[in-house]
């Protein structure tokens, strides 16, 4: 007896199909994407698929057409497939991207960083706004509160972390492992642990020619292969811009959240947006704005605003964010930093203002996390309390 042939699929059945093939680039299937426009199925079992590429010249078409046409090929009941290209618009582009970067946030790798440390990456929209002297000093004044804060000087090309913090020395190696230990300072009754690209290289004038992939990977290589301690804060010193190192921590720590810095001056008000547009698009939070350099405290107590005024507060009203602190121009900041002895452990303006920025943090814009009510907490109570001896 002759078979029967197989009927044809369902509109939906090839739907479903179709979410094995993946864009390369954007690392998502072609349906969660939204690329996936139309599937329609004849009962003779021609199946029409209609998809819109982000870019009608994309490169990569002929790979997704050739998975298409495979896929959808080798279901029962397809005679032939037909595919007709359209292109996005830029609206359904946006949503594409934003898809995608929320299904990387949802892959996220596992890191060396422990689960319950609040991650905050000091960000800003250009060089020269003093987002690294910020980075050390507010990382000092946590400290000094007695918590543990580790520093990650991800500024891969400038990296100046070392030496505003008075810390040296090569990273050390976990025994029998290939995991580094990071340096560490005490700071009072805290302390500091330290991993920056300047404990690697031989002398801090080596220049890193480095392009994007490597910068990413040498962050990548600090947050999964250094053997951080029980953090309770881990302070991010990015490079400024939105480029490959801003992207590449979206992706492996997603948790992570902002401090932009920005100074008085209009131009650089519109550039630091710019950073909280880039973490708004990568799913993070934007806790707060930064106004660095804002007014000169003279030796007279007088102040005086030398780069403008309002920038920072028009930036926060701008994004919808709390201004946080706004630090003025002294010049123990650069003194403390060309020795390595941060200004925030001192008296005085500048040291006042970010001791004041750092209980901003640590009680209203990213408290540390509180671990009385937590499962483990618990058990560690309980087991303490059966190893005590009774009387």
């Amino acid at each position: 007896m002759p078979s029967t042939p197989a009927a044809p699929p369902s509109p939906d059945d090839v739907f479903a199909m179709l979410r094995g093939v993946v864009d390369p680039e954007l690392g998502s299937d072609i349906v969660d994407l939204g690329m996936a426009r139309d599937v329609t199925v004849d009962p003779d079992g021609a199946v029409q698929v209609t998809v819109a590429l982000t870019t009608a010249g994309c490169p990569l078409r002929a790979q997704i057409q050739s998975d298409v046409r495979t896929r959808v090929g080798s279901m029962p009941g397809v005679r032939s497939v037909g595919i007709t290209l359209t292109e996005m618009t830029a609206e359904q582009k946006s949503a594409a991207m934003a898809r995608a970067r929320w299904n990387v946030r949802e892959k996220a790798p596992d890191t060396a960083v422990p689960p319950t440390t609040r991650v905050v990456g000091i960000a800003s929209g250009k060089g020269g706004v003093g987002k690294s002297s910020v980075t050390v000093n507010l990382a000092a004044a946590i400290a000094a509160t007695g918590r543990t804060v580790g520093v990650l000087d991800a500024d891969i090309w400038g990296f100046s972390v070392p030496r505003m913090l008075g810390v040296d020395g090569r990273l050390r190696t976990v025994p029998g492992e290939k995991r580094m230990l990071p340096n560490e300072r005490r700071v009072g009754d805290g302390r500091l642990e330290v991993v920056s690209m300047g404990f690697l290289v031989d002398d801090e004038t080596d220049a890193l020619m480095w392009r994007g992939l490597m910068l990413n990977r040498a962050v990548q290589h600090f947050l999964e292969d250094v053997e951080w301690g029980d953090l309770d804060y881990l302070l991010i010193d990015l490079p400024p811009g939105t480029g490959d190192v801003q992207m590449g921590l979206a992706r492996m720590l997603p948790r992570t959240e902002l401090l932009i810095v920005t100074t008085p001056a209009r131009a650089a008000q519109k550039v630091a947006a710019r950073a909280a547009t880039m973490a708004r698009k990568s799913f993070l939070r934007v806790a707060g704005v930064i106004e660095n350099l804002s007014v000169y405290v003279a030796p007279d107590g007088s102040t005086h605003e030398i780069f403008g005024a309002g920038g920072g507060e028009e930036l926060a009203e701008e994004i919808g964010v709390p201004l946080l602190a706004r630090l003025p121009i002294d010049a123990t900041v650069a003194a403390g930093g060309d020795v390595g002895d941060p200004v925030a452990l001192h008296p005085g303006p500048a040291g006042d203002a970010f001791r004041a920025l750092a209980d901003r943090i640590l009680t209203e814009a990213i408290p540390p996390v509180d671990l009385a009510g937590c499962s483990a907490r618990l058990l560690d109570a309980m087991a303490a309390a059966f190893d005590t001896p009774t009387t």
